[in-house]
């Protein structure tokens, strides 16, 4: 990731602050930003840490990690093939009734939700299912509740096969 222009963009935008103060402003601003610019790439790197630990969260197992290469952050998944491959099938919580529903989605998007349901070696509706709950107990501020696994009480869903 390229921070550079992102700290040349703040540069630019704090000079052109600076200026309506005019040239002494300006000449202090520019003193300024640049013993400031260490700590503009830290400020960044933290906030990148921040968000690759929090969408590491999301996705169990898999840790998300942000490193140095050079001057410049990069990241790194780690755990994501074990993890994408787990297949869960849907199965409805304890007691819980299930309900047919037709959605209609763009063709593009069907395709994208195939081909990451493809990856996480899950159906589209498994995959469905799954990211509806994940988005429902966001919503509620509720950690989303695990599927059932193969073998484990619960009701189970059959349908068509092509």
């Amino acid at each position: 990731m390229d921070t550079t222009r992102l700290v040349d963009t703040l540069r630019h935008d704090l000079c052109r602050a600076a200026e309506l103060g005019g040239e002494d402003v300006w000449s202090a601003a520019e003193r300024l930003l640049t013993a400031l610019e260490p700590s503009m790439r830290l400020v960044l790197m933290e906030a990148l840490s921040q968000a690759a630990a929090e969408i590491g969260e999301a996705l169990p197992g898999v840790a998300i990690e942000v490193r140095l290469v050079g001057r410049e952050p990069a990241f790194v998944v780690a755990g994501a093939p074990a993890a994408l491959a787990v297949e869960t099938a849907f199965e409805p919580e304890d007691g819980e009734s299930t309900a047919r529903i037709t959605l209609r989605l763009p063709e593009a998007l069907k395709a994208r939700a195939e081909a990451l349901a493809t990856r996480r070696g899950q159906s589209l509706n498994t995959w469905l299912v799954a990211a509806a709950r994940a988005s429902a107990a966001a919503a509620d501020g509720t950690k989303p509740s695990e599927p059932h696994r193969h073998g484990m009480p619960g009701r189970r869903v059959q349908g068509w096969a092509r």
